[in-house]
């Protein structure tokens, strides 16, 4: 199947919205002349379904042409299903009130512009359940490496880890990194996590060739011009469609708001998406949910506790101090799923390390008590954090709060993680969890930082729920 996915999806899209155009229409016949919904029929306009058809005809023209317009059918055009439904708003609504016009003017009574307001309603609503569908089976088809640009990015600067980091949390876009290329040998020759570092910007032929590249990403800084104009030749002499970034003067493309007057652009600094109404909107929301949690599950708490208490000695709760917002420390609670010796046996452990960078996880660790084995898998162990979210240190959604041991191992690139209060959960949590590198944990933390919103926030917990239920990743 590989990329071939990319070559008939076009195609059964149309086809599908084709069909349920047709569909809608007919659904909206019945509704108006068999059910009579809402309003009769006057007996000397009941017409045959047949009367309509060039009408249907005329509208699955128009709406086939408006949906190519909002980009339906080009699915190299990664988009997130809210954009592709607001396309099918817009090109529908657009369509029924053409449609509606025209019969006005054509002036024939037995034509009813209702039937039109009901296949309108009934097209979107068939063709955004379709799109659902299509953006499900697209994610998790580019998920498994299918229907995917194979990228490789020229730069590993600020500019580059942005690019990389936004592929990387949206796959839906299609894209899967490869590697990069740089010549400073001090990133020329690191990975960062699944991100293999390919060489000098001498080597794009061989990396083209080698790592079977579709496109090509330069990320390049802007004095660096002349050599950006011979990679992109380079580039198209190995049949391969090359992209430049600007990096605004080495802005953060994240941060960077651009205006246009009169066509003139004006560029600026972005203020944080987390300041001012936004922080305090999320610190509301914050207290809500975590207030609501700590009095629905007291129950399961004290089950909880009870369980820990009989199976080894030792405090209910576990108390560590982790690095919070912008650098400040703060006391994170958690039940206790260890021996309360965890902490002395940590050295004799850390040759085990199955975790990359400055983490340290053992999938198996020994230190886990039978009770803490169970909630450390379902994440139970993480529940007394509510008290943390009300008293301010930690938020509902947010990076992973480190240890000061393992701050203090940061790139200056990954310390931009806290520059936003730590979350009981948080978009790499739901991207993999443990299976994530670190590098790849920090660049979704940064995306997050850099993108935030209250959809971003709510569409995280509603994706941790099966997380939480089935423990992928979770050790």
């Amino acid at each position: 199947m590989g990329r071939d996915v990319r070559s008939w999806l076009p195609w059964l899209t149309l086809a599908v919205d084709v069909l349920l155009i047709n569909v809608a229409s007919l659904i909206a016949y019945w509704l108006r002349y068999d059910r009579q919904l809402f309003r009769s029929v006057d007996p000397a306009n009941n017409v045959p379904y047949t009367v309509y058809l060039p009408m249907v005809g005329l509208l699955t023209v128009l709406l086939v042409v408006l949906n190519r317009r909002e980009g339906a059918y080009d699915v190299r055009k990664g988009r997130p299903f809210f954009d592709d439904f607001y396309g099918v708003i817009n090109s529908t609504t657009t369509a029924i009130m053409l449609m509606v016009v025209l019969v006005f003017f054509y002036r024939r009574l037995f034509f009813s512009r209702l039937i039109f307001v009901y296949a309108g309603i009934l097209i979107i609503l068939l063709l955004g359940i379709a799109r659902l569908v299509r953006s499900l089976a697209l994610t998790r088809l580019r998920a498994a490496g299918q229907g995917v640009d194979r990228v490789v990015i020229i730069g590993a600067g600020e500019v580059g880890r942005t690019v990389m980091r936004n592929l990387i949390a949206q796959p839906e876009l299609g894209y899967r990194v490869v590697g990069f290329l740089d010549d400073d040998p001090a990133k020329s020759s690191t990975d960062i996590g699944p991100i293999r570092a390919l060489g000098t910007l001498d080597d794009l032929p061989q990396a083209i060739q080698a790592n079977h590249i579709d496109q090509v990403i330069i990320t390049l800084p802007w004095q660096y011009h002349r050599k950006v104009v011979r990679l992109v030749t380079e580039a198209e002499q190995s049949g391969i469609r090359a992209r430049v970034v600007p990096d605004l003067f080495q802005l953060s493309l994240g941060g960077v708001d651009v205006e246009a007057v009169n066509g003139i652009p004006l560029i600026s600094i972005k203020e944080s998406a987390l300041t001012g109404f936004n922080r305090t909107l999320k610190r509301i929301v914050d207290v809500i949910i975590a207030g609501t949690a700590v009095v629905v599950i007291a129950p399961l708490w004290a089950l909880i506790a009870l369980a820990i208490k009989l199976d080894s000695p030792g405090p209910v709760l576990f108390r560590q101090e982790r690095v919070g917002f912008r650098g400040k420390p703060f006391t994170v609670l958690k039940f206790r799923s260890m021996t309360i010796d965890a902490e002395q046996k940590l050295d004799q452990l850390r040759d085990q390390n199955e975790a990359a960078g400055p983490l340290f996880k053992i999938k198996d660790d020994p230190r886990r008590t039978r009770v803490g084995r169970f909630i450390r898998r379902t994440s139970l162990d993480e529940l007394p954090q509510f008290i943390n979210v009300l008293r301010g240190d930690m938020s509902m959604v947010g990076p992973r709060p480190g240890l000061a041991s393992e701050v203090a191992q940061y790139q200056d690139w990954h310390r931009k993680r806290l520059e936003v209060l730590p979350g009981l959960t948080g978009l790499w949590q739901v991207s993999g969890r443990s299976e994530l590198t670190f590098d790849e944990m920090v660049m979704l933390d940064i995306y997050y930082a850099e993108n935030w919103s209250l959809g971003m926030d709510l569409r995280i917990i509603l994706r941790t729920v099966p997380q939480f239920i089935f423990g992928d990743g979770a050790y």
